[in-house]
């Protein structure tokens, strides 16, 4: 079998052509197995590891299809869905490098990229189509183009469109092609959801499995480096240690959440390390050139969260490096399959502290072979003798008033406390532990958002003092001109929910006509005129 080349796969002589031209003379086995049944024009299932070379198994047998024909305006031939928008870039790649002796036309449908050339390109009529399912309902809805021109429809990476919530959005774009077509479905892995799909979609498909999703690539040396701490600055510490005892000609750190990679591909910058982040929050434009500079070999290492675990066909990685296990234990397996691709070896690492000993299990019941321990020379000493201050992470052990506790240490002690809180100054020894973490959180602006509490609560002071001047100014004045107004504060009485008695008790007391009678009818006796009764 392995004496078989592509000319004996029935592909056209343009498309031998540039294959031979890319280097490649014997095909891999999902393209031995895949190729003949897309040419024959059958539904395909294809379940293969990373690396194995998938994106040829479809695009060349679909440039070799798509050779006769013609495109329409707004309806492409052939759509392709991707995941991420570095796949569909690669994809787009794969087409241009293997179709480039047919007239073939191509658009390239992805978020954070100018859609103006695309939609002119569409207007004139594309043979392909590769896009992210969601810039292609987009721009369907917009009515930018028509689906029921589609002959073609491939779906790679689907068990990645699974995890990503696409789905809904494929069944809705499945439900706007032609129920008449050849429908190719490609993945990693084989889930329950994914047979769904493949019974929704396809027709009676040939299904092809070349590898247990669960096997690494033989040619990949496998290490850990187990840390005796959580200290995330510890875990870098050995991230660093690890780079630096490898002759790495360039690799990949993988990380599980965006935020650690941010922070350890500045770690890396810091000590020296030609590095670069790249994930999904990141502008499309920074990401194209992060992996452009990457491929080319002006980047020596890609810090990377998993969308760039699944698919990116970079050949000449040679090393992966976990600064965790991944959290679904089957993504190990993608990710150091980033290395020791088509052939070649490669080498990969995971670093597991202790918090990371149950994802780690699962990794090695996962692929069920042992892995080798690494440790570079004098780490556990370093990792032991670390400054107090970035130990705060394991619960506050940091030595607080020991002797050997450093000045910077100290300091930061002292930012950390808590004092104008209602908190004695003279405890920063008891409050050393919580001072850390305090530090680990926000270090610098604390004394500077303290500092100028005092004169915030002085304002109020110097606005008061004017308001009681005014009322001792005035009181004088008024009680001296006009006795009767110096009653003026019973208003609040007169306004309050009171009632009328107060309000007609003062009209009684002030008006001379409702005086009391004994007053104002003195004489009179008993024989009070009737008037003055009213």
């Amino acid at each position: 079998m392995n004496d078989v080349t592509f000319a004996d796969l029935g592909l056209g002589p343009n498309v031998l052509k540039a294959v031979e031209e890319a280097g490649y003379t014997t095909p891999t086995p999902i393209q031995l197995e895949a190729i003949p049944h897309i040419l024959a024009g059958g539904d395909v299932t294809g379940i293969a590891q990373t690396g194995t070379g998938k994106t040829a198994a479809f695009v060349l047998p679909m440039i070799h299809r798509l050779a006769r024909g013609r495109a329409r305006a707004r309806m492409p031939r052939c759509l392709i869905l991707c995941p991420t928008r570095e796949l569909a870039a690669q994809v787009a790649e794969n087409f241009e490098k293997y179709g480039k002796h047919l007239k073939l036309t191509m658009a390239l449908l992805i978020g954070g990229v100018s859609f103006k050339e695309q939609e002119g390109l569409l207007q004139r009529g594309v043979d392909v189509l590769i896009a992210t399912p969601g810039r292609l309902m987009d721009q369907f809805e917009r009515g930018k183009l028509l689906l029921m021109g589609v002959d073609y429809l491939i779906i790679d990476e689907a068990d990645r469109m699974l995890d990503m919530g696409f789905i809904p959005d494929i069944e809705k774009i499945v439900s706007k092609i032609p129920a008449k077509r050849q429908t190719l479905l490609f993945s990693a892995t084989f889930p329950t959801d994914i047979q769904r799909l493949a019974k929704t979609f396809q027709r009676d498909p040939v299904k092809i499995e070349v590898a247990r999703p669960t096997d690494a690539a033989k040619t990949i040396t496998q290490h850990v480096v187990h840390i005796p701490t959580n200290d995330a600055k510890a875990k870098r510490t050995a991230l660093r240690r690890v780079i630096e005892a490898c002759d790495v000609k360039n690799g990949i750190v993988f990380c599980n959440r965006k935020v650690e990679v941010d922070i350890v591909a500045a770690s890396l910058q810091k000590h020296g390390h030609d590095a670069a982040a790249i994930h999904g929050d990141l502008p499309q434009a920074f990401r194209t050139e992060v992996m452009q500079r990457f491929r080319d070999g002006d980047l020596k290492l890609l810090v990377a969260s998993d969308v760039a675990a699944r698919g990116l066909d970079i050949p000449d990685v040679d090393h992966v490096f976990n600064y965790s296990p991944p959290p679904k234990d089957e993504d190990y397996v993608h990710r150091i399959g980033r290395t020791g691709r088509a052939g070649r070896t490669g080498k990969s690492f995971t670093v597991v502290s202790p918090s990371d000993e149950k994802s780690w299990g699962f990794v090695l019941k996962m692929i069920q072979q042992d892995v080798e321990e690494f440790m570079p020379e004098g780490l556990l000493e370093e990792l032991e003798n670390l400054p107090p201050e970035e130990r705060s992470s394991r619960g506050g052990r940091s030595g607080g008033g020991r002797s050997g506790s450093s000045v910077s240490s100290s300091r930061a002690r002292g930012r950390g406390e808590r004092p104008e809180r209602g908190r004695s100054r003279s405890k920063p020894i008891e409050d050393a532990p919580k001072a850390d973490v305090d530090v680990a959180a926000a270090p610098a602006p604390a004394p500077a958002d303290e500092a100028p509490k005092p004169e915030r609560t002085e304002k109020p002071k110097r606005e008061r003092a004017p308001k009681a001047a005014k009322v001792e100014k005035a009181e004088p004045a008024d009680v001296a001109e006009q006795p009767e107004k110096a009653e003026k504060p019973a208003r609040t009485e007169r306004g309050s929910r009171g009632g009328r008695p107060p309000r007609d008790q003062k009209r009684k007391d002030d008006d001379p006509i409702l005086a009391p009678a004994p007053e104002r009818v003195k004489g009179f006796g008993d024989d009070v005129p009737a008037f003055l009764k009213r």
